[in-house]
């Protein structure tokens, strides 16, 4: 049987998204793919397995995998998550690196770009949150990082508003292989649905918290089951968190936080799954979680080889 002409010009392959922590790589893949998939958060760190979303449109398919941001590890997690962004793009077909709109090359940024050397695929330069400077700021921050590294385009975005994301996925697919999809076209992420609720209730949290609480906050699904008649899904997780004081501030006030935690996370849920969530939330704690190996495996940041 002959391929059509459609089959043969389709391309897929696999984009990388590296950059530091919060220069809004989950925001733009969020954006690119129409729904929250990846944790969006102000804080750094937000992002920490690799997650895996799939765009398709008639032109071909591009499995993205955002990866956590860059930076120097301090604990077991840290380098979890540097190992994971690093293996990634020896399995990639184009890395996109995203950064500031700042002609200011700080030491974050030098350090992903002595890592990129090595790397042998197409590296398309993203420019994130245009829309926070002046249209003509953008031709120098360009011009400075031209100078850094040979990359293979540079492509001005906001993640946020969606300017110029369009232009980015051309330029994406003009570096890709032709090819098969590797997944149906009505695939939008590889990841567990246990793990999509898990992010969705710590990305609440740390929302909430703020400042209060550092990083140290996993969130653990323990039950998730559709009730018989279909209209109710019942949600059981724990929040894990270091410190007995940390414990006391998820809580708050009779529990004043952790009703608002579960609150807004219930409302995404029932968004997301089109079913009414009954949302239970405990907090345990966990002392030293993230240097722990055992911990950081059942909380689901598995080392792979």
């Amino acid at each position: 049987m002959e391929k059509s002409n459609q089959d043969i010009a389709f391309k897929s392959g696999f984009v990388s998204l590296v950059g530091r922590p919060n220069v809004g790589k989950s925001t733009l893949m969020n954006r690119i793919i129409g729904q929250k998939i990846a944790i969006t958060s102000n804080k750094p760190q937000t992002t920490r397995n690799r997650i895996q979303t799939i765009f398709h449109d008639e032109r071909g398919q591009i499995v993205f995998l955002d990866t956590p941001g860059i930076h120097k590890a301090k604990n077991k997690l840290g380098e979890y998550m540097v190992n994971t962004a690093i293996r990634t793009w020896k399995e990639v077909d184009v890395i996109l690196w995203l950064v500031e709109p700042s002609s200011f090359i700080g030491a974050g940024e030098r350090h992903i770009e002595e890592q990129l050397k090595s790397v042998k695929v197409p590296v398309i330069l993203v420019i994130n949150k245009t829309d926070t400077i002046k249209r003509e700021e953008i031709l120098g921050i360009i011009d400075v990082y031209r100078k850094i590294h040979d990359f293979a385009e540079i492509v001005p975005v906001s993640a946020r508003s969606g300017e110029n994301v369009d232009t980015l996925l051309s330029c994406i697919f003009k570096y890709l292989p032709y090819g098969e999809a590797f997944y149906d076209e009505d695939t939008i992420t590889d990841q567990p649905i246990r793990q999509i609720v898990s992010e969705v209730i710590r990305e609440k949290a740390l929302h909430h918290l703020q400042d209060e609480i550092p990083h140290g906050i996993a969130v653990v699904i323990e039950k998730m089951k559709e009730r018989k008649n279909g209209k109710i899904t019942d949600i059981e997780a724990t929040v894990v968190c270091e410190k007995d004081s940390h414990k006391g501030i998820i809580i708050g006030k009779q529990g004043a936080m952790l009703k608002k935690i579960g609150q807004t996370a219930r409302y995404e849920l029932e968004h997301m799954l089109e079913t009414q969530v009954n949302l239970q939330i405990w907090v345990k704690v966990r002392k030293e979680w993230r240097d722990n190996e055992l911990f950081l495996k059942n909380f689901g940041y598995k080392k792979e080889e």
